[in-house]
């Protein structure tokens, strides 16, 4: 993927050195999240309309997946 941007970290990123966590980065049309301990790694990448739900999927406990 080319350069996505800026990446920003989660301000959830945990104790320590804050190294837990995924790093987000904003395109025009697309949303790409990479792990902070491993920014060389893959990355996913989202349709931005399509971001929200998937936030909204992680953040709901009594979803079980299909």
């Amino acid at each position: 993927m080319a350069n996505p941007g800026t990446w920003r970290k989660s301000s959830f990123s945990g104790g320590g050195q804050g190294d837990a966590c995924v790093e987000v980065a904003h395109r025009p049309t697309r949303i790409s999240i990479r792990d902070s301990k491993d920014p060389t790694a893959a990355t996913l990448t989202f349709p931005a309309t399509a971001f929200a739900p998937f936030l909204a999927a992680l953040k709901d406990p009594g979803r079980t997946g299909s």
